[in-house]
């Protein structure tokens, strides 16, 4: 079994474990707080986490919540806080932000290591060690940032938990590994999670993969919907897109379960897609586990 196999299996305890820590007065005291106007951080999968928190704290009621690739912060906007997400701490554009960011905004980030230049630059540090993954594809330590989010926000994990666990017991139609092409469709929060299940399926097997918010998926995109190609979604479809779908020909693929949980599905098939092309999932091509730039 690969490291990515392994730390795929054992998210619905690190959600479970992320969510008993936000019941600590610690893990409050470096999350923001109601009202404040945050801008959230992060490059590549921990961007589209980003995303997806952005569009929850703010249907929460909580503030004005942007997110932001690292790289693309506006330097001239004024925020309460600033969160960034980063799974190693030594990622560059990330600590660029939060050097720039000392003694004019406060700034929290969220690593695996609390030991590492993100660390240090950063005000306050929230450290999920328990998350921390060998394989260079993030799975676990990413879903368990947004499930930190979405806890600390008021939502019940438990059951989001439980949909993953069948997630991960659920067989693989053989339909999905052999597909010549994904497109991935969410809304709202899940447009993040959508972008990043197209990711996971990039860099574990290099297939051809799109990733659209759902109503936008008809204007244009669902050119490419064909019999032998996949469109999948994360969270309820809108009325009446399933049926232009089906029209198409192409699979799809819808359920009922949290759209976390079923984000963890996506990330079995890239990992037996990998396996099934030949590919080794724990070291896909042209990939290191962090971004260090000269």
């Amino acid at each position: 079994m690969s490291f990515t196999q392994e730390e795929i299996a054992t998210q619905p305890e690190c959600w479970l474990r992320a969510a008993e820590a936000t019941e600590g007065a610690g893990v409050g005291a470096v999350l923001p707080s109601p009202g404040e106007e945050v801008a959230v951080v992060g490059c590549g999968t921990s961007w589209f986490m980003a995303r997806s928190y952005a569009v929850l704290r703010e249907e929460a009621g909580h503030g004005r919540t942007d997110a932001f690739a690292a790289s693309q912060f506006p330097s001239g906007r004024r925020y309460d806080r600033i969160v960034a997400l980063t799974r190693s701490g030594t990622t560059t554009e990330v600590i660029d932000l939060l050097t720039a960011a000392q003694g004019t905004t406060p700034t929290t980030v969220i690593t695996a290591d609390a030991s590492t230049p993100a660390a240090r630059a950063a005000d306050q540090v929230l450290s999920l060690p328990f998350a921390d993954e060998r394989s260079v594809v993030q799975t676990r330590f990413a879903t368990t940032a947004l499930a930190l989010f979405r806890a600390h926000l008021g939502e019940d994990l438990v059951p989001v938990a439980e949909d993953a666990r069948r997630a991960l017991a659920e067989p693989l139609d053989p339909r999905w590994v052999g597909a010549e092409q994904f497109t991935f469709l969410g809304t709202r929060w899940t447009g993040g999670l959508a972008d990043e299940a197209a990711l996971k399926m990039r860099e574990a097997s290099g297939a051809w993969t799109e990733s659209y918010l759902a109503m936008e998926y008809r204007h244009g995109p669902i050119s490419i919907a064909a019999p032998g190609r996949v469109v999948w979604f994360l969270g309820p479809p809108p009325a009446r897109l399933p049926e232009e779908i089906a029209r198409t020909g192409a699979l799809l693929v819808a359920s009922e379960r949290d759209p976390l949980a079923e984000l963890v599905l996506v990330q079995r098939v890239a990992v037996a897609r990998a396996e099934a092309a030949g590919l080794d999932p724990d070291r896909p091509r042209n990939l290191t586990r962090s971004v260090v730039l000269a």
